[in-house]
């Protein structure tokens, strides 16, 4: 079975997303901490896993990630230029911005999702590779 390995980031600290919210640095610290294991999804639909999170961490850009993509339709989908990254969660700390949108300084994260169309136009993944492993 091959697998896509990809990284990028799916949040980048201090950069207004769509919505006008920004992500400040260390905001994923409580949530990373956990330890729990992310689901990576498509399109953020419960159930529709596309592979596994080997590696997440802020940096000083923002939230990077680095994963396997092991469905081989998903796989398909990054062919044909999805690439695409956003983060679903619930915020834990935040303030309103002035003229909208929200400074976020906590969140949990509950969700990386590969999407067509991300809140934050930049973050975005590319491959770097691929893996095969036995059946």
């Amino acid at each position: 079975m091959s697998e896509l390995l990809i990284e990028g980031y799916a949040a980048l600290f201090g950069i207004p997303d769509q919505s006008g919210d920004v992500v400040r640095a260390g905001a994923f610290a409580h949530s990373l901490r956990s330890g729990a294991a992310l689901p990576m999804l498509l399109q953020h639909r419960q159930g529709a896993l596309a592979g596994r999170w080997t590696r997440i961490t802020e940096d000083g850009r923002g939230l990077f990630m680095r994963g396997l993509i092991e469905k081989p339709g998903v796989q398909q989908l990054v062919r044909e230029g999805l690439s695409g990254l956003s983060i679903g969660f619930r915020p834990r700390l935040w303030k309103p911005l002035p003229g909208g949108g929200r400074e976020l300084i906590e969140v949990d994260l509950v969700e990386v999702s590969l999407v067509q169309a991300p809140m934050q136009v930049r973050a975005r993944f590319g491959v770097v590779g691929a893996e095969t492993r036995a059946a």
